[in-house]
C-alpha cells in the first residue's frame, strides 16, 4: 500500500494520442506520441498490442496519463510516462472523459482538453 502523502505525488493528466504503432521485433508493445498539454508531446510505450490489434483506433482519444514517472527504456525506446487503462473481463478500455457531467446550473458537456489535470 501507498500512504497518502505518496499518492499526492502522482500527476495525471488528460492527454491526446497523436500516433500509435508497434514497436518493432515486440509482440505485446506499443509505441504513442501522446499530446499532455506541455511544449512538445511525450512518447510512451506500452504493453497491450495484444489487446488493440489496429493501433490507429487509438488515435484521437483522451486517456490519463501518468507523466511525473522516472523514464524507462523498453526495447530501446525511452517511454516517458503511462497511459493508464480500466483492464475488464475481457482486455483493457481506454478511460475516455467524455459524455455528461452535473454542473452547478445543471448538465454540461465533459470537454476537457490536452494537459488537463485528473484529481
Amino acid at each position: 500500500m501507498i500512504n497518502f502523502n505518496d499518492f499526492e505525488k502522482l500527476d495525471i493528466r488528460i492527454g491526446v494520442i497523436k500516433t500509435a504503432k508497434k514497436v518493432k521485433g515486440a509482440d505485446k508493445l506499443l509505441q504513442f506520441t501522446v499530446d499532455v498539454g506541455e511544449e512538445e508531446d511525450r512518447q510512451i510505450v506500452s504493453g497491450i498490442a495484444e489487446h488493440f490489434l489496429n493501433p490507429n483506433n487509438l488515435i484521437g482519444r483522451k486517456v490519463p496519463v501518468l507523466i511525473n514517472l522516472q523514464p524507462r527504456t523498453i526495447r530501446g525506446v525511452e517511454s516517458k510516462g503511462m497511459i493508464l487503462f480500466v483492464l475488464g473481463s475481457d482486455g483493457p478500455y481506454t478511460l475516455e472523459p467524455r459524455g455528461r457531467r452535473k454542473g452547478i446550473f445543471g448538465f454540461g458537456k465533459c470537454d476537457v482538453g490536452a494537459g488537463a489535470s485528473v484529481k
